[in-house]
């Protein structure tokens, strides 16, 4: 089994579907990385040497962050952007969506389970 930035790959996936499963990397990128350490993009993980093995890791390290490094960094840049007081910073704090999109309906995701607010009544007159 391949273990590659901590990762331990899915051993019946091709080369460059099996690169996606580490966090920062994407189809292109694992199509880079493989054309970079001279790999056979279509050569299933199980089937790779040690020294291909090796020779991803040693791209990976020398060109791309990935995993830890990566996800602490772009905590680090939302951090920041709360800190600085921007716009996104305080949708960030506040749990809304961030990249303008709507909330009046939708944004579950962001904003959670629906939570009732009570006193809610029609106007008088009102039908």
């Amino acid at each position: 089994m391949a273990r590659i930035a901590g990762i331990d790959l899915p051993k019946q996936k091709k080369a460059f579907i099996g690169l996606t499963y580490i966090y920062g990397i994407g189809r292109i990128t694992a199509m880079n990385i493989l054309e970079k350490a001279n790999v056979n993009p279509e050569k299933k993980i199980s089937d790779l040497t040690e020294e291909e093995v090796a020779e991803i890791r040693a791209v990976m390290t020398a060109d791309y962050k990935v995993e830890g490094a990566l996800r602490s960094e772009v905590q680090q840049n939302i951090k920041r952007l709360m800190d600085i007081g921007a716009y996104r910073g305080l949708r960030h704090r506040r749990g809304l969506p961030v990249r303008g999109q709507r909330t009046r309906t939708n944004s579950r995701t962001r904003k959670g389970k629906r939570r009732t607010v009570a006193g809610k009544k029609k106007a008088p007159g009102k039908k």
